[in-house]
């Protein structure tokens, strides 16, 4: 078991974010994780949008979905549990066929993930022979299985111009395809997915928040519609922003994506001040400390893939590594 100095030390970095009397509500499951993970082997994958005491308690390795895909390939454990959404658990299986890959909560599920079938990608193949097929990480295993190479919203111009090629479909996120099209000459036939959380920023929101918070570094994510990155100062994956802020030290920022991102990062940087006119990701909050800790102690839901579609989905992900 951990020391009560070490769950102190942890609180440390979260006093700017939550109260004491918080913090010490979940100790006793951050104390019996953090000895399931040693009994087990086990590490802990934690996306950028999930809570802070996940995010800084337990978790080992963090960060967005590239960078949490390219470092499941690296992980030294057994067990790997995905402290996020369900298509990103699929993913570290895809990478890690021969571990035990767990996620907290079977219902922790995607918009865009569900927003898009294999069926509707073979249609659109049939409606644009020969064009390559782009798919987002935020798909099932089956819509990678069905793709031509993945991409994340960090690396999709990327993706996009090493094809070589005039034109590419990109699915499943309509925003994301038509903001990376505004900065390339590819031209790119989108699907019509929508990320719940950031479909509802819209252009006034940008406006609003400048008239009330003079002087804010608006920074928003490449799911957000157009007119809404149109009016931000940076656009950038989840990794990306966090860079941004940690380089560039706005005095005073808002990020428009999830409401735990500025949680995560205001841990790291005291003296930025956050505007928060965020949105909660249901699916996110679905992952809890008190279920990676049952995850952990009962072998609780484990991911699998379908050996007929996995070897696909696996070179879909592993072309966009490549590159």
């Amino acid at each position: 078991m951990t020391s009560p100095t070490s769950i102190s030390s942890s609180y440390d970095r979260l006093r700017h974010v939550m109260p004491k009397a918080e913090w010490l509500s979940h100790a006793a499951d951050v104390q019996a994780i953090l000895e399931l993970k040693r009994r087990r082997n086990a590490v802990i994958l934690a996306h950028n949008y999930q809570a802070p005491e996940i995010f800084h308690g337990v978790a080992d390795i963090v960060g967005d979905s590239l960078a949490l895909a390219r470092r499941a390939i690296e992980v030294d454990a057994e067990v790997i549990v995905l402290a996020g959404v369900h298509f990103m658990a699929e993913t570290v299986k895809l990478l890690n066929p021969e571990k035990t890959v767990l996620i907290p909560n079977m219902d922790a599920g995607c918009s865009l993930a569900e927003s898009i079938t294999p069926a509707d990608v073979a249609l659109l193949r049939q409606a644009h022979p020969g064009m390559p097929v782009i798919t987002y990480v935020n798909t099932s295993a089956a819509v990678k299985a069905a793709s031509d190479i993945c991409c994340t919203s960090g690396n999709a111009k990327k993706i996009v111009e090493s094809l070589g090629v005039p034109k590419v479909l990109m699915v499943p996120d309509e925003y994301l395809a038509q903001n990376v099209a505004r900065e390339t000459h590819v031209e790119i036939i989108a699907w019509h997915g929508h990320c719940e959380v950031h479909e509802l920023f819209s252009a006034k929101d940008v406006r609003d928040l400048r008239e009330a918070h003079p002087g804010v570094t608006v920074l928003a994510h490449p799911e957000c519609p157009p007119d809404v990155v149109a009016e931000a100062d940076f656009v950038g994956s989840t990794a990306v922003m966090s860079d941004y802020v940690g380089n560039n030290k706005p005095a005073r920022v808002v990020l428009l994506t999830e409401c735990s991102m500025s949680d995560n990062i205001a841990i790291e940087n005291p003296d930025v001040e956050f505007i928060r006119p965020c949105n909660l990701c249901p699916h996110m909050k679905q992952i809890t400390l008190k279920n990676i800790r049952a995850a952990l102690e009962e072998n609780r839901n484990e991911v699998t893939v379908d050996p007929a579609i996995a070897q696909r989905a696996r070179t879909a992900v592993e072309r966009m590594l490549a590159i």
